[in-house]
């Protein structure tokens, strides 16, 4: 019998991904060997500049190019959204070094661990970001989330993050149990499992509708737990508040970039033609998510509570974006309303990633500075960084000129464009509440006498990332136009190819 020649993949789309997993490895093994942690940190940091060079190189050559049996795919999105992970996941280890080290996440048998599963987790969301086949998806979802639960339950003799780390893996494999069920009942109706494929499938309209339906809303409640949105926000709050605050900011962070990216792969994508059933359920969520985030979180007395039902809220914004770009039929407004869309998402994790950092600078070692009241007295102790605190809580208020102000615009005007008046009333009622908590942040920092008048301890290169952080929301605000255009040239050339 003649052998089948097995045409080998194009590796260059996989590059990055390649050099991440080799990556991870080695430091996993070198760290064994190494008495000083700080030696995985800079090797960490190493490898997301190599991934960010390969990345940037596919990025600049703007061309979207399919490998592994169009399995796995390298497009301008793609590409744009890895680089911003990049980023995203280099600042959080950075935020994060001293907070670890203080509390044993990075001494004793708690080594490497920490960076590696970081790195892990990482690799799960860029095979998210690039997968063109559900079950690819569903891997790099797998990875990414297996990761995190690890990361959650780290301190092992930390009964708060233990059961956070409970309820996230419980939670957390029920949404993946949805969005496998999903994708099993869209595979039985089209018989693929290739995006693209299920796309031409579902055009040609031979597909049993009934099927498809009930795919769908299993996909978008699974979407939906990764998103956090409403009702399936449940796990946010108690995980953000419970899990050590390094290990909330690679949650809150980089995950939503991903998660927004199979949002497009998955819904725009792969089932465009049923977007009048997928928009009414993002719909209701957007609306609830708005809601409950907003209103609940003037309540709070914690500040990851708060934060966490501020990512709810925020998340609502997103999902506003991605409800708009068809509109009847028509899909004219389809690459502003996306491109909305990941600006926000974007914007809100630039923001998230600044604010927790604040966060890990005012902790010590035996002191988390977790409360609101904790921020009292900001001004008199360290000016210049309630400066950078007024301006992350400025921009998720959506105060101009920050950047927060410009992606609510940005994701209003395509509500507007869509015809749905009402609906950008609503978000903008629903954003006025949601100001009162923030505000009262700034009021706090400015305007309360300091509990803790001790001096504030910062390494170097947390000074500089933190202040770095500020001043790009601010001046993102005033001149966001290169994000904007490079949010839309890599959605227009990605939903065109």
């Amino acid at each position: 019998m003649t052998p089948i020649a097995i045409p080998s993949p194009n590796l260059m789309p996989v590059y990055a991904e390649i050099f991440l997993m080799v990556s991870a490895s080695a430091i996993l093994l070198i760290d064994m060997f190494m008495a000083k942690r700080s030696v995985a940190y800079y090797l960490s940091l190493l490898a997301l500049v190599g991934c960010a060079v390969l990345s940037y190189a596919d990025y600049s050559a703007g061309t979207t190019v399919y490998t592994f049996y169009n399995m796995f795919v390298s497009d301008p999105m793609s590409n744009l959204l890895k680089l911003f992970t990049y980023l995203t996941v280099a600042m959080t280890l950075i935020y994060s070094r001293q907070y670890a080290g203080e509390r044993g996440m990075l001494s004793g048998n708690l080594g490497g661990e920490f960076y590696v599963l970081a790195l892990f987790s990482m690799l799960g969301q860029m095979v998210m970001i690039s997968g063109n086949n559900m079950l690819v998806i569903y891997l790099g979802l797998e990875l990414m989330s297996l990761s995190l639960y690890a990361l959650v339950a780290l301190r092992r003799d930390h009964a708060v993050s233990t059961e956070a780390a409970m309820k996230y893996f419980i939670l957390g494999a029920l949404a993946s149990g949805f969005l496998l069920y999903g994708i099993s009942m869209i595979y039985g109706a089209t018989g693929y499992l290739d995006i693209t494929e299920i796309a031409r499938m579902v055009a040609g309209g031979t597909v049993n509708h009934s099927i498809l339906t009930f795919g769908i809303v299993f996909i978008v409640a699974g979407l939906a737990f990764k998103l956090g949105a409403v009702p399936f926000h449940m796990w946010v709050p108690d995980v953000y508040q419970g899990a050590p605050t390094a290990v909330t900011l690679l949650l809150g962070g980089a995950p939503k970039l991903a998660t927004f990216a199979i949002v497009i792969r998955l819904l725009v994508e792969g089932l465009l033609p049923l977007a009048i059933e997928w928009q009414q359920m993002l719909l209701v969520l957007a609306v609830l998510s708005l809601a409950v985030g907003n209103l609940t979180a003037i309540a709070q007395t914690n500040f990851k509570r708060m934060l966490a039902y501020s990512t709810i809220a925020q998340m609502g914004f997103v999902l506003l974006g991605l409800m708009t770009g068809v509109v009847g039929a028509s899909a004219l407004n389809i690459n502003t309303a996306y491109s909305a869309a990941m600006y926000y998402a974007i914007t809100y994790v630039l923001t998230t990633v600044g604010t927790f950092g604040l966060i890990m600078m005012l902790s010590r070692a035996g002191f988390e500075a977790e409360q609101i009241a904790d921020f009292k007295g900001l001004g008199k102790r360290s000016p210049w960084f309630a400066i950078v605190m007024t301006v992350l809580m400025f921009s998720l208020a959506g105060v101009p000129p920050m950047m927060g102000f410009m992606a609510k615009w940005a994701v209003l005007q395509s509500v507007v464009n869509s015809g749905m008046v009402w609906l950008s009333v609503v978000a903008v009622m629903f954003s006025l509440i949601g100001a009162f908590y923030y505000l009262r942040i700034v009021k706090t920092m400015w305007f309360d006498d300091a509990v803790d008048a001790s001096p504030i301890a910062v390494p170097a290169d947390m000074r500089a990332i933190l202040s770095l952080n500020g001043i790009a929301i601010f001046v993102l605000g005033v001149v966001p136009g290169s994000l904007l255009t490079a949010c839309l040239h890599s959605m227009t050339k990605t939903l065109s190819s």
